[in-house]
């Protein structure tokens, strides 16, 4: 790093550090007093301020666009410090609302720590459910578990099982390095957050914005009626061409994942592949 990009790194993350504390209060009287946009949940996010148009009569410096730039840079700055040496890893999605209790539950941490002592590293969204189950099992293998937290309207918590916590405020910041840092995304059940991550890792790769990756849904009867529909009305009405549905894997056992990874991580090292996220 040359003197100048040093000094713009450690400029960039006081500010970082400094806009966070700045903003607590703020946030605090926002989620007493406003309510969502959706109006079912109180507070507003760093997400909705910044998709919401500027008032005429709101453009102090620190509420303006340019000025969330700079709180922009400091989040991507300090994910990229933050997981530069993370190593091979498995970036995990599925149901906050799945219970420890359920069959899914148990899969996720087997799977986990089956992709642990295989030397894989496990990336969540750091809160409970599947995300939750995903930790444990990178923690019971002694893998470096990564929890990638983001800010809500109501209360999330970084669950316990997390060894390398980052708390996000932007989305689109925190969707980078779950993309960034993963060999492959595994969907296990889940609701639109895992949909939505789903999807936007299969038009990256189907549009070529990125190298082909393993996109892997584990519990084919869960996924089914999914993959059905795009048979029935996306290939045959040509929206997608028949060949886009090789992007994806669906498995049913840890073991299945564990190949898949293992197999793909391989032949990444074989051919001294640069341009994948091995």
């Amino acid at each position: 790093m040359t003197r100048d990009s040093h000094n713009v790194y450690y400029a960039v993350n006081i500010l970082h550090r400094g806009l966070k504390e700045n903003q607590m209060d703020q946030e605090k009287k926002d989620r007493m007093t406003k309510p969502g946009r959706t109006g079912r949940m109180p507070g507003r996010t760093e997400d909705d301020r910044l998709l919401t148009p500027p008032r005429p009569d709101a453009l102090d410096f620190v509420n303006t666009d340019p000025w969330r730039v700079l709180r922009i840079m400091g989040e991507f700055v300090e994910g990229f410090d933050e997981l530069a040496d993370l190593g091979p890893a498995v970036t995990m999605f599925g149901s906050a609302r799945t219970s420890p209790d359920d069959p899914i539950y148990k899969q996720a941490v087997e799977t986990a720590r089956q992709l642990g002592e295989a030397g894989f590293a496990t990336i969540t969204g750091g809160g409970g459910g599947i995300m939750e189950a995903g930790n444990k099992g990178a923690a019971e293998a002694g893998a470096e578990s990564v929890g990638l937290g983001i800010e809500l309207p109501f209360e999330q918590k970084i669950n316990e099982y997390v060894t390398k916590p980052m708390e996000f405020r932007y989305f689109f910041a925190r969707k980078t390095m779950f993309l960034k840092y993963a060999l492959a995304y595994l969907a296990f059940p889940g609701g639109w957050g895992t949909l939505d991550e789903m999807m936007e890792a299969l038009t990256l790769i189907q549009t070529h914005k990125i190298q082909q990756f393993p996109v892997i849904l584990f519990g084919s009867e869960y996924w089914q009626g999914l993959l059905d529909w795009f048979r029935s009305h996306l290939i045959t009405e040509k929206k997608i061409s028949p060949d886009d549905m090789d992007l994806i894997r669906v498995v049913d056992t840890p073991e299945e994942v564990v190949k898949i990874v293992t197999d793909y991580y391989e032949a990444c090292i074989n051919n001294n592949n640069q341009d994948n996220n091995c």
